[in-house]
């Protein structure tokens, strides 16, 4: 008997080889036209029609059902079951999730308080732990230490999305765009923080330097992962080339992945995201 993990799309893991993960996609609606994030939209076509239309997707939280399903399909071999979800503060989904597991006997549920990346790096940390042979109550155990110490910051390339998601006034969209502001997020408490606002990308990657250094650096003992969200990843590359000090010695070939439809609501085209664990 061993340890299936599964998490939900919001982690925007695209990468389905490994055998004891499963990935629970959330529902996107462009209008009245439904997709499932990552199955029926791919990260690319999201970011097709967010650009092509003036209507903001929405997304809709995972039911129980789902996730009860799933949890049948991995239980079979009698396997223990850790659900590893998006922020609590940022869908509902955590509490579908807890309700289907009541259901259950040995499947354990934890709020990931984070997205994307952050939550990313969380799901491959427990499918390392279970690779080692550790129980579920040891890998909820080892996730509720550890969770507090993810790191997630991202540079936005516009102001635009925010606006139009309510997370800024009009005004001061308006202003950023004028002023090329180029706005750093991160994700505290479980929840979209703006952290600072740099004008133009080199004062933004600036940003995320310091914050790292901020944040004590980089575990490069745990996971850890880089994203960009469109069509273009430029930016992204842009910062690895002007912090290659960071990266040099201690990683060969970085895990880059792309933003999806969740965040990238918000984010928009052309943001770049990192996310990693500090040092203890």
């Amino acid at each position: 008997m061993g340890v299936k993990i599964i998490t939900d799309s919001a982690s925007d893991i695209m990468d389905l080889s490994a055998e004891n993960l499963t990935v629970v996609p959330i529902t996107i609606s462009f209008g009245d036209k439904e997709y499932l994030d990552g199955v029926t939209l791919s990260h690319r076509e999201f970011y097709e029609k967010l650009i092509g239309t003036d209507v903001l997707p929405k997304t809709s939280l995972i039911n129980p059902f789902s996730y009860s399903e799933a949890i049948d399909k991995v239980k079979k071999d009698g396997d223990e079951v850790v659900i590893i979800t998006i922020s609590s503060k940022l869908s509902g989904t955590y509490d579908s999730a807890q309700t289907a597991a009541k259901e259950y006997t040995d499947v354990y549920v934890v709020d990931s308080e984070n997205v994307c990346v952050g939550q990313k790096i969380l799901v491959e940390y427990a499918l390392g732990l279970a690779e080692k042979g550790f129980s579920a109550k040891e890998i909820v155990e080892k996730l509720d230490e550890n969770k507090k110490n993810i790191c997630l910051i991202a540079l936005l390339d516009t102001l635009e999305y925010l606006k139009k998601g309510g997370r800024i006034s009009k005004t001061a969209g308006i202003v950023g765009e004028v002023l090329s502001i180029k706005p750093v997020i991160t994700i505290s408490d479980g929840e979209v923080a703006i952290l600072g606002k740099a004008r133009g990308s080199k004062k933004g990657n600036n940003l995320l330097t310091e914050e790292i250094n901020k944040r004590g650096g980089i575990d490069f003992t745990m996971p850890y992962s880089l994203a960009y969200s469109g069509f273009d990843d430029t930016m992204l590359k842009k910062y690895i080339q002007d912090n290659e000090e960071i990266w040099k010695d201690s990683a060969e070939n970085l895990p880059i992945g792309t933003v999806g439809g969740t965040i990238g609501t918000h984010t928009g085209p052309g943001a770049l995201a990192l996310a990693f664990f500090t040092k203890k």
